[in-house]
């Protein structure tokens, strides 16, 4: 059943919850809400059996207290402007929240990507872009868009690659989007990063040994029982890390189907078979769901729903399992499924923290973009020498030699992923305990959305104060 209360207003809903908490000026936090750019075009496009269609595109700039404004492009049936300007919004408060110094975007083309050949998509792709530029909505300065919903590495080489055609001489083009291929001055990493910093704020949060006896469950990850909702580039990535940290992913859904074993299922032999069968259903071993949506009510200890927003709402949230939800998608729950999860105690880790990774990633990827440096490009090596200097060291004064593959172990130089991998799971942490110590001051563990939109909040509201636009 469709939500009740419009996206962009259930995000303004969990705004205002936050703001009570805060002695700003009522102007001020109107200012910190309210969208500040929509732009909305329709552009033709000629089809590969020769006929004109009309397609409509937005782009969304929810907030110019820091430039450039950073946020992703969905391709989707769904798209409309209340949906971008909402998620325009919560980039806002997720850059706020995780110290990346932007301001939120969104964008969005009202397109089903499975009606349209590749060469349809380019073509899309290219003009879209171009409308873009013609409005002064993209530009490494200006608005870096990245990949979302129905959207990856491919249309964002498309983009990169119209904007420097429009853009001939211009030193820093590839700035202007993130999620692009390693090849063409992507960022190692990036495609698996929302996923991956899921994987590491529900770690954090498992780790809390005071809040998990709360809920009921030991600490730590090993061998709490997952389902996980959407199977694309960040469901995917999140089962596969929370697999390999321990816990035990016991139901997937896709848009095709959803499958559920109590005892386990393998997430990389389950996505090689939704590769090869283009659906999750009669997965070996495992039981077929007759809705992907049942797999949000599946007797289990987590529940990360990561497919599109309004999934949890107030008809199925009281049956909603999981003691802890992390939601991996944007705007998965509901306010009113929020209220009904908060009375039965279950821990919901919110989208505007769980979701950052990828804006973690892409803010590494556009810093090397303008920089024109990998990253430990210039220190890897260096440190790999001395390290090994160091283990020689150690040797003659011990007498004893290192195994090879310990010697390799120990004086391995970081790689550009090893650095941004490390960065991310650092940011996650940090902004985790943050956001819980603001929620313990609330009143616990289950004030963890609060408490996130607070510090953005905050964040950004103290940014206008100090450059004295609100004296």
């Amino acid at each position: 059943m469709a939500p009740t209360v419009p996206f962009f207003q259930q995000v303004n809903l969990n705004f205002d919850t936050a703001a009570r908490y805060t002695d700003f000026p009522s102007g001020l936090l109107d200012q910190v809400k309210m969208c500040n750019t929509i732009c909305h075009m329709a552009f033709p496009v000629k089809r590969d059996d020769g006929a004109i269609e009309v397609i409509h595109g937005w782009r969304a700039e929810h907030s110019h207290h820091k430039l450039p404004t950073k946020g992703g492009i969905r391709y989707s049936t769904l798209v409309d402007e209340d949906e971008v300007m909402a998620l325009a919004a919560l980039m806002t408060y997720k850059c706020a929240l995780v110290d990346v110094p932007f301001g939120g975007a969104k964008g969005g083309v009202q397109i089903d990507i499975r009606k349209y050949s590749t060469d349809e998509l380019e073509r899309i792709t290219r003009r879209y872009t171009y409308e873009l530029v013609r409005k002064n909505f993209i530009g490494p300065g200006i608005d870096v868009p990245a990949p979302d919903y129905g959207t990856g590495e491919r249309e964002m080489t498309w983009i990169a690659d119209t904007y420097t055609t429009l853009n001939p001489g211009a030193l820093d083009t590839l700035a202007c989007v993130t999620g692009k291929p390693v090849e063409q001055s992507g960022i190692h990493g990036r495609r698996a990063a929302t996923g991956r910093g899921v994987y590491f704020g529900i770690r954090e949060a498992c780790n809390v040994p005071e809040d998990m006896k709360t809920l009921g469950l030991e600490p730590g990850l090993d061998g709490k029982r997952v389902t996980v909702q959407g199977f694309g580039q960040v469901g995917y990535h999140a089962a596969k890390f929370l697999s390999e940290g321990g816990a035990v992913v016991v139901g997937l859904a896709d848009i095709g189907g959803a499958i559920y074993n109590s005892n386990g299922l393998d997430v990389e032999e389950a996505f090689q078979y939704r590769g090869e069968n283009g659906s999750l259903f009669n997965f070996p071993d495992a039981t077929n769901l007759s809705k992907p949506a049942h797999v949000l009510e599946l007797d289990c200890d987590i529940l990360v729903p990561a497919a599109l927003e309004n999934q949890i709402t107030r008809h199925n949230a009281s049956r909603i399992k999981a003691k802890i939800i992390g939601e991996a998608a944007n705007g998965p729950t509901t306010p009113e499924a929020d209220d009904i999860l908060k009375a039965q105690r279950v821990m919901v880790i919110p989208d505007v923290y769980l979701n950052s990774g990828g804006v973690t990633l892409s803010y590494f990827e556009w810093l090397k973009n303008l920089s024109h440096v990998r990253f430990g490009r210039l220190e890897s090596r260096f440190d790999e020498n001395m390290r090994r200097n160091l283990l020689k060291a150690v040797e003659n004064v011990s007498g004893k030699r290192f195994p090879e593959e310990e010697q390799e172990r120990l004086t391995h130089g970081a790689t550009e992923e090893d650095l941004v991998d490390a960065a991310l799971e650092d940011t996650m942490i940090t902004a985790y305990h943050e956001i819980r110590t603001e929620a313990r001051a609330l009143g616990g563990e289950f004030h963890l959305r609060t408490a996130a939109f607070l510090i953005a909040i905050n964040k950004v509201a103290q940014f206008y104060m100090q450059a004295g636009i609100f004296p």
